[in-house]
């Protein structure tokens, strides 16, 4: 009897064991998972703050909060069953939909360089229309605004969690089905807690500046100044190196995803989707085998850079040919805006 007590107790001790390191190695998964997407993570969190602008103080925390609840409801209950099953029976899509995503990247982000350098920016012009006598959003602007930013997070949260599955599919090829689905519900979790989290201490870092500003110490109003000052400088920051997320993000995943969908064809269109890699990744070797000790660095800047590129070129090329369409973006400005065509 307390032979076979003991032996049950070591089962379980067993059992624990093997639990505690699926649970690690999902952790290690999960953390390498969203290493990958880090890119579309900086875009993510860079993006955010834009649909804040004419909000109160006092609603910035709960507009932040609404769209972090529609971003973790976006990635667990609609992009992660649709992954999960695309990886079960249909993974040769995986690179098709990062081609389409990378492309919408390469697009958003041109599509900003051309607003800033024609000096059109809508996402302003919007929220300088939705703001009331007040100077702050309706209720009615505010559900807009909230609903816009999480469709606008549908994309990018698709893009995390696509990137996050074929790391996981390369990195664990045997992965079930369940072991999959529990990385990618980690990698859900931590990267909206930690878009969302970061987002909603950058917005109120204004605010940490003008009560420190009231303190008594010397040393705190000149903290709280400079934070109050800098904070303006801070969001652009933010926002060109979102732009610049985008741009080479969405070149990379363009490379990388063509490349691998050549591996699935042949003859002389594979040999077309795998040129642009090639050409890239020879590159990033000859930097790195020309400078020695710092060849790594030069490798990724000559990687980076090449992206970025390729993610202008297509970007642009997405642009022009949406403004000369019927339903392209700057037909549709003039067609809203009556002024614009006179």
């Amino acid at each position: 009897m307390a032979a076979g007590l003991f032996a049950l107790l070591d089962d379980v001790a067993a059992m624990a064991k093997l639990a505690a390191a699926s649970v690690d190695d999902i952790g290690v998964a999960a953390g390498r998972a969203s290493a990958k997407a880090a890119g579309v993570v900086v875009d993510d969190t860079a993006v955010t703050p834009q649909f804040l602008e004419g909000s109160a103080a006092d609603r910035e925390l709960p507009i932040i909060k609404k769209i972090a609840i529609g971003s973790l409801r976006n990635k667990l209950l609609f992009i992660l069953p649709a992954a999960l099953l695309l990886s079960e029976f249909a993974p040769w899509l995986l690179p098709i939909l990062l081609i389409f995503g990378g492309t919408f990247l390469a697009y958003e982000g041109a599509h900003k360089v051309w607003e800033k350098i024609s000096g059109h920016e809508d996402h302003e012009a919007e929220a300088e229309e939705q703001l009331t006598a007040t100077g702050q959003l309706s209720p009615e602007h505010e559900k807009t605004t909230i609903a816009n930013a999480i469709r606008t997070d549908f994309i990018l949260s698709a893009e995390i969690m696509v990137i996050a599955l074929k790391e996981v599919v390369d990195s664990q090829p045997d992965a079930g089905f369940v072991t999959r689905a529990a990385i990618l519900i980690v990698v859900a979790i931590f990267i909206t807690i930690a878009v969302y989290g970061f987002v909603a201490l950058l917005v109120k870092m204004d605010d940490v500046g003008v009560h420190l500003a009231t303190k008594a110490s010397s040393l705190a109003q000149k903290v709280g100044r400079a934070l109050v000052t800098a904070m303006p400088k801070v969001l652009t920051v933010i926002s060109v190196i979102g732009t610049a997320a985008m741009l080479w993000v969405g070149g990379h995943i363009l490379l990388i995803s063509l490349d691998e969908l050549s591996t699935s064809l042949s003859g002389t269109f594979a040999d077309v989707l795998h040129a642009p890699y090639a050409l890239v990744h020879s590159l990033e070797e000859d930097a790195h085998h020309a400078l020695g000790s710092a060849g790594a660095v030069a490798g990724w800047l000559v990687n980076t850079l090449l992206s970025a590129l390729v993610g202008v070129v297509v970007g642009a090329l997405v642009v022009a040919i949406l403004s000369v369409l019927p339903f392209g973006h700057g037909t549709a400005k003039h067609d809203e805006d009556p002024a614009a065509a006179h």
